[in-house]
């Protein structure tokens, strides 16, 4: 599998240009289940150790089914599948420059939660146009076990989070593994309590929020996501919740600027503007950059050449065979191919 890593504020991105599975026609909520169940040996070989490391999110490019958009995607990590991903958005962005399938613009992309817009204002600036986002329940109190209860915000902004303004410690990085520890318990609480998103959604990202530490910036967190490692960036989908938040409780009108702070430092731009049935579209605004250019080699004989992470569809990883079923990608991927991109 021929692979492009970028990070985006410090959080990772790989995405496979060429040499997945072929998942064949349909919808990207269709291309990942079929990627799920079939083909999840791929999501483990990709972001899963010895290949993969902590924070690593992947990307499967994919042939749109909506014909205004300039690719499809479907994003994973450690833990499973995601519906949309901010960081990864603008480090594919920089991806599909670097292979020459865009250039500087605006672009349509398909995901599995619907079609958002990027704009690409230079080699590394982006601003994604993201799906419209909306605060579900206010104010909920859940029981955590090992701290005191916590009170926050329940959102979705292409993922669903818990906010809160509860954290035991500050939002610096010497205080990660407590903050994480603590994040963990808040999630055990959320389920054990029952309170989900909508349609009885998982709640499988926890954002803790706080006071930014820079002078020019308006708010901090520290996101923990469903494979339990945080957030370097501020978090795409994060701060479109953070956004809904705000408008919910009209702190921040439409078109103003929201300077997010990550745990790191990284920092993200962003606003919105009023989105259908009382949501906001959120605009977030990154600087994404690759770090290289490579190719993943399975080896049939290495008994982990699948990834040691959890299977996210049914049965086991594929067998060694299952690799001749796979189409094959170009002979050497060019940082920068004379064709206009990858052949999905």
């Amino acid at each position: 599998m021929h692979i492009i890593d970028s990070h985006t504020g410090g959080e990772p991105t790989r995405v496979i240009v060429s040499g997945g599975p072929a998942l064949g026609p349909g919808s990207l909520s269709r291309l990942r289940e079929c990627l799920r169940t079939r083909f999840d040996w791929v999501r483990r070989s990709v972001v899963c150790e010895p290949r993969g490391t902590e924070g690593l999110v992947g990307a499967l490019l994919c042939a749109p089914a909506d014909p205004a958009c300039v690719a499809g995607i479907v994003y994973f990590n450690r833990a499973g599948y995601l519906g949309m991903c901010g960081h990864a958005t603008m480090g594919l962005a920089v991806t599909l420059q670097r292979i020459g399938l865009i250039g500087p613009g605006r672009h349509l992309l398909e995901t599995p939660v619907g079609v958002v817009s990027f704009e690409l204002a230079d080699g590394n600036a982006v601003t994604v146009e993201n799906v419209p986002s909306r605060r579900f329940r206010k104010g909920v109190t859940v029981e955590v076990p090992g701290f005191a209860p916590v009170t926050g915000d329940v959102a979705w902004g292409g993922n669903w989070f818990f906010l809160s303004n509860d954290a035991p410690c500050p939002l610096t990085l010497e205080f990660v593994d407590e903050l994480t520890t603590f994040a963990k318990a808040v999630r055990t609480g959320l389920a054990q309590s029952g309170v989900t998103g909508g349609d009885g959604a998982e709640i499988d990202h926890i954002e803790l929020c706080g006071r930014a530490e820079a002078s020019d910036a308006d708010g901090r967190n520290f996101v923990l996501c469903p494979d339990g490692a945080y957030d370097r960036s501020p978090c795409g989908t994060g701060t479109s919740a953070k956004l809904a938040c705000l408008a919910a409780d009209g702190l921040l009108a439409a078109g103003k600027s929201w300077t997010q702070e990550s745990i790191t430092g990284s920092r993200f731009e962003a606003s919105y503007e009023e989105g259908p049935d009382g949501s906001i579209v959120p605009r977030i605004t990154g600087t994404a950059f690759v770090t290289s250019v490579s190719r993943l080699v399975l080896e049939e004989s290495d008994p982990l050449a699948y990834g040691m992470g959890p299977i996210a569809g049914q049965g086991c990883p594929a067998p060694p065979e299952s690799l001749k079923r796979v189409r094959s990608g170009p002979p050497g991927l060019s940082a920068r191919p004379a064709s206009p991109g990858p052949s999905f």
